[in-house]
């Protein structure tokens, strides 16, 4: 998007943008601030009620209605005990090995892809951002495609699906609940953790940022819970010294 564009898309959700999804926010600033965001939430956690909710929803879905089922091939199974070992290649000086040149070709081509879905749903929320109204409902991807568009909840869910249908890993991309301290407001974006500590941003209207910054970028906005269809954290100030913690998502 050029910067035409983007100056338009920054006009036409600031008129349009009433993202505020219920509840508040306090004591802790973004700037300078790292976070543990896999953090169990609390029995009392005043989002969980709306994001069971949707969850059990988006879960009973039958989403082959959206999108047909990819095809899966099976390969022939591997006798261990007929595969000789490997020997490495002598390393030379100077070159990089071919894992290393694999895994840095990989990252690239991911944050592109990522990238490029970024770009592509903040365009399309020029054409089909709609205000919920009255009653703030957290639609699922079919009800966002039946209705041609939605408010920020409903349009993160293209970014939040394109990426796990593009072979993002279930653990490394959730949805996001982010609070801006200086005016109040909520807003949902997806989040890829390629790094565990400071993920990619994902706006899907543009309200929030353009592009795809990381959260480090964003210091007046503070991340408070995060989710997926499966699974529920909140994200809380991280202390020094902590352990990190392992990702692994819960059945509901």
């Amino acid at each position: 998007m050029g910067s035409r564009a983007n100056q338009k898309c920054i006009t036409l959700i600031a008129s349009l943008l009433a993202c505020a999804l219920g509840g508040g926010c306090a004591g802790f600033s973004g700037a300078d601030q790292s976070y543990a965001y896999f953090t169990p939430p609390a029995p009392d956690d005043q989002w969980s009620p709306k994001i069971s909710g949707w969850q059990r929803r988006e879960r009973a879905q039958d989403r082959a209605l959206v999108l047909a089922p990819a095809a899966v091939s099976q390969a022939a199974p591997v006798d261990v005990d007929r595969v000789s070992p490997v020997e490495p290649a002598p390393e030379q000086p100077g070159v990089l090995d071919l894992r290393s040149k694999y895994a840095a070709f990989r990252a690239d081509q991911k944050r592109a892809m990522a990238r490029s879905v970024a770009a592509w749903t903040q365009s399309q929320a020029l054409e089909h951002y709609m205000e919920d109204g009255p009653v703030d409902h957290w639609a699922t991807l079919e009800e966002t495609l039946q209705n041609n568009g939605d408010d920020c909840d409903g349009l993160e869910l293209l970014t939040f699906h394109a990426l796990r249908d593009l072979g993002f890993e279930m653990t490394e991309v959730f949805r996001a609940i982010v609070y801006r301290a200086s005016d109040g407001q909520h807003h949902m974006v997806t989040l890829w953790f390629e790094d565990p500590k400071n993920p990619w941003v994902i706006d899907p209207t543009g309200a929030m940022t353009l592009g795809m910054p990381q959260m480090s970028d964003l210091p007046g906005w503070i991340p408070i819970k995060l989710f997926s269809d499966t699974t529920e954290y909140t994200v809380s100030p991280e202390l020094p010294d902590t352990e990190p913690i392992t990702v692994a998502a819960r059945d509901l």
